[in-house]
């Protein structure tokens, strides 16, 4: 796993317990950021695992 990846999760996970938490105590601003932050979490995450595939594919046309 590389950093965007790591990265993209968290900002996922913590994305999801904001939109949790906006809906507990009934703020639809909260919930909005939540889901935005899960969004930009899952972006950076596809951003690692592009460049997770770019370098595993870097590797094996090294060692043919």
């Amino acid at each position: 796993m590389n950093k965007n990846q790591i990265n993209g999760s968290v900002k996922d996970a913590a994305g999801k317990v904001q939109q949790k938490v906006g809906k507990i105590v009934g703020s639809t601003e909260q919930q909005v950021k939540g889901i935005a932050k899960q969004i930009e979490g899952k972006v950076q995450e596809g951003l690692g695992n592009v460049e997770q595939a770019a370098d595993d594919s870097a590797k094996a046309s090294r060692k043919v």
